[in-house]
């Protein structure tokens, strides 16, 4: 079977359950990455070590988002380019591409460095806490080049319809931080650095795995020295498809920083346990988010071959089974989120905080359903600047307002600060619907005009 889905041709669930399979389980170890630092830490470190991991991985996974989100302009320009049955021009977007987010790698790297303590105090980052959650922003920061690399790598293998190869690069990242995490954590309890250190090592680890097996494929492109050049052309069109996705990430990464905060300056054990509950979260949103990269992938693909209808199929299919999922995923969230914080968490504090938090997301399992998957159907239409818009008001209309007026109510319950999000999921959900039906009546105008 080849690695490289066809997304044009043939029956959509299957093409769409043979891409996603492996974006999930991709997304799933990605997810097991960043909390295996949480589960070690949890179990061989202190609260206040639980409390800086969980604050300054979600800065750091803020920023990556960034990067990521970025990149997705390379992983539209290449799905477009083999729908268009020129696969070729991929190696000109590649080359481009490694230098703008060489750019960004150095950029990043300066600010994390320089500027970690001022992240840690802009986050609230608890007292006892505050020391480690600098030095763990900072160790990532140092290795940004080794974790845009890691990123970026997926994004392009992503466009050429294969999530295999990303599965295998985030399994042996995987495996490697579980080592390196038992060994500087558990072993030589060097706690929030060791965690640090493991994360960055790991996905250096990855990168270099990743380059090995590039090198080995057949790839539908060729990456020579030559193509390794900036074009300014090239460059332009991916900052124009993926800068509004990366601002919309970072703003609503902002936003989420901005709960988090909130959440900080009500004490340590709040903080522990939201820190717990994000980690979680990372797991029950796995379906929509794989559905929401794979959707991208798809519609960029027919939207090159001029299948639109067919990218409208794709969107319902995903939500169809998206959909199943989320229903199973509220039940055991809701009702047994005391069992899921357990899993990350021993302090029954830290645990009973947690599971407080993760009622109001089990809620949100229920509509990221829907708005994952549209979002990944506009981003393959380039319909960018739309995902950043409803992102953006989702984030500062609705999350922050309510988180923060939820937060100030006696007695305080994380419960109420955590239905901030999917009371912004709604509006979001709302804003794609609309759009989505504006989009459908352009078409049909198209079609009579032709």
């Amino acid at each position: 079977m080849s690695e490289h889905t066809d997304f044009i041709n043939g029956r959509i669930i299957p093409a769409l359950l043979r891409f996603v399979g492996p974006v999930f389980l991709a997304l799933f170890l990605q997810s097991m990455y960043g909390a295996v630092d949480l589960l070690i830490v949890g179990r061989f470190a202190e609260a206040a070590d639980v409390s800086a991991v969980a604050t300054g991985s979600q800065i750091m996974f803020t920023l990556t988002s960034i990067v990521s989100s970025l990149a997705m302009g390379m992983t539209i320009l290449i799905g477009e380019k083999i729908g268009m049955g020129q696969p070729k021009e991929g190696g000109r977007i590649v080359g481009s591409g490694l230098l703008l987010f060489a750019a960004v790698g150095a950029v990043m790297t300066v600010i994390t460095a320089m500027f970690s303590s001022s992240f840690a105090s802009i986050m609230h980052a608890p007292e006892e806490a505050f020391a480690l959650t600098a030095d763990y922003i900072r160790i990532c920061g140092l290795g940004s080049l080794v974790i845009i690399a890691y990123n970026l790598i997926g994004s392009v293998f992503r466009g050429l319809g294969d999530s295999r190869t990303p599965l295998i690069t985030v399994a042996v990242a995987c495996a490697c931080n579980i080592a390196g995490d038992l060994l500087l954590v558990a072993g030589f309890h060097m706690g929030t650095k060791g965690a640090a250190l493991a994360t960055v090592a790991a996905q250096l680890i990855s990168v270099l795995i990743s380059l090995a097996l590039m090198r080995r494929k057949t790839l539908p492109f060729e990456l020579t020295r030559e193509s390794v050049r900036w074009d300014g052309r090239i460059i332009k069109r991916i900052l124009r498809l993926g800068t509004p996705i990366a601002l919309q990430d970072f703003l609503v990464g902002i936003s989420f920083l901005v709960v988090l905060a909130i959440v900080n300056s009500l004490g340590l054990i709040a903080s522990a346990g939201v820190g717990v509950a994000e980690k979680v979260c990372g797991f029950i949103m796995l379906v929509p988010s794989a559905f929401m990269q794979s959707m991208a992938a798809f519609v960029a693909q027919n939207r090159g071959a001029g299948k639109p209808k067919r990218a409208v199929q794709g969107l319902w299919s995903a939500v169809a089974v998206s959909t199943a999922a989320g229903v199973l995923m509220f039940y055991v969230t809701f009702f047994h989120g005391n069992l899921l914080a357990g899993i990350f968490a021993s302090d029954a504090q830290v645990i009973a905080a947690a599971a407080d938090y993760l009622k109001a997301y089990a809620i949100d399992c229920l509509l990221t359903c829907f708005l994952f998957c549209f979002i990944g159907f506009f981003n393959g239409m380039e319909y960018t600047g739309f995902v950043m818009f409803q992102g953006i008001a989702g984030a500062f209309f609705v999350r922050i307002p309510v988180a923060f007026i939820m937060s100030r109510q006696i007695p305080v319950s994380l419960f109420r600060v955590g239905l901030a999000t999917p009371c912004s999921t709604l509006l979001q959900i709302t804003m794609c619907f609309v759009c989505f039906i504006i989009w459908r009546r352009k078409q049909a105008t198209a079609k009579t005009y032709k």
